[in-house]
């Protein structure tokens, strides 16, 4: 995919003095007093900011921050604890700057915030009007914000198509280098692990990669909906009975191409749904009417290690089993020191994913972690995201 880069302009000498206005994705967890709980996406912004500032742009950066009404501004939807938390980062103030759709002022070599993108009337249903606003701010509009990229909204869609120039910032750029590498031209054998606990949510994701990758691991409820479809006893776990048919379809298509879904051969059950319930490892075809499938088993673990450490090309969406509890954690564990110890280039995303990543501490042993939930899973269906579509359009245009 080819699209304008940011890092391009200003190698090119492209962006001393320009208006820079970067969609940056600042959407950060709260408490309810307001204060930031966790800024990873925050640090995430700076390297973009960063880049502009020094090459001696005037700098523009917005975001969305919650779900807030169009129009109506409330103290709880303001970016002013991001604004705070970034100008501790940086080492300088960062103003916030409210009203700004129909001008603002800044210099080069300065920094404003500019509120809350989505209070802006028209900014969901992408306003044309409101994105030409918005284009008429900058000189070059910078998409940095992954997380939103499936989304065509008007500080992500419709200001591309009007700004003067639009690119891609350098965490926009890596997400489709990493997607380019894990799905348009992987290193051979390509698995990808989906888990999850409905098979309906991730049913087109199957179905999209059963026609790519050599291996599809399922984790999960979506696994006991397999097991189903293979034969396998799974009491009164979680399944989808009513899919076992498009679970069958998808195990064929695998089977057609030489390919696998492997199938748990032990599990891990219970016979309540709780952090301290009783644990016992049993062959999958032994699972008792009574029995809660929580886990994948030591063998089934073994297994997917082998075919993980011999891979090329790793896409990981999913803990496979309730890692939450530590009865139940083994099997994604195991998974996640595979896939640390394995030398094929891995991708993860999900919001599950990347606890589990945290809780064993790979981050540094995962090729490449993505940043966007929502965006990361319409990748792996298989389809365009808005972004990607406006940015390369845009550069085949230049």
């Amino acid at each position: 995919m080819k699209v304008l880069r940011f890092s391009d302009l200003v190698a090119a000498g492209q962006v001393k003095g320009k208006r820079v206005f970067i969609r940056a994705d600042l959407n950060v967890p709260q408490d309810d007093a307001g204060a930031i709980t966790e800024d990873t996406r925050i640090r995430a912004s700076l390297p973009c900011i960063r880049m502009a500032l020094e090459a001696g742009a005037a700098v523009m950066v917005t975001s969305h921050l919650g779900r807030p009404t169009e129009g109506e501004f409330k103290p709880a939807d303001s970016l002013a604890p991001v604004a705070a938390r970034m100008g501790e980062l940086l080492g300088r103030p960062v103003p916030v700057v409210a009203q700004w759709v129909d001008g603002v002022q800044v210099a080069p070599g300065q920094l404003v915030l500019l509120e809350n993108c989505r209070l802006n009337k028209g900014e969901k249903k992408n306003s044309e009007e409101l994105s030409r606003k918005m284009a008429a701010l900058c000189d070059i509009f910078v998409h940095d914000a992954f997380g939103t990229a499936h989304r065509a909204e008007a500080s992500t869609y419709g200001i591309a198509q009007f700004a003067k120039v639009a690119c891609a910032g350098p965490l926009l750029a890596a997400e489709i280098d990493a997607i380019s590498q894990a799905l348009a031209n992987p290193k051979r054998p390509l698995l990808a692990i989906v888990a999850g606990s409905k098979v309906s949510t991730k049913l087109t994701i199957l179905q999209s990669l059963a026609a790519k990758v050599d291996g599809l691991v399922v984790g999960g409820g979506i696994a006991n909906t397999f097991m189903l479809a293979a034969g396998l006893p799974i009491g009164k776990s979680l399944a989808e009975p009513d899919l076992v048919g498009d679970a069958r379809a998808v195990m064929a298509a695998m089977k057609s191409r030489g390919a696998e879904v492997p199938i748990p051969v032990d599990v891990v059950v219970a016979k309540e749904f709780k952090a301290d319930a009783s644990a016992a490892v049993k062959a999958a075809s032994e699972v008792a009417t009574d029995d809660l499938i929580l886990d994948i088993g030591p063998k089934t673990a073994a297994l997917l290690a082998d075919k993980l450490k011999a891979a090329g090309t790793i896409v990981w969406n999913g803990p496979v089993g309730v890692f939450e509890f530590e009865a139940f954690a083994r099997g994604t564990e195991a998974v996640a020191r595979a896939i640390a110890a394995s030398s094929a280039f891995s991708i993860a995303g999900g919001g599950d994913t990347l606890a589990a990543i945290a809780k064993y501490g790979i981050e540094r042993q995962v090729g490449y972690i993505s940043t966007g939930g929502g965006a990361f899973l319409e990748v792996l269906e298989g389809k365009t995201l808005p972004a990607f579509e406006i940015l390369s359009r845009r550069a085949a245009q230049n």
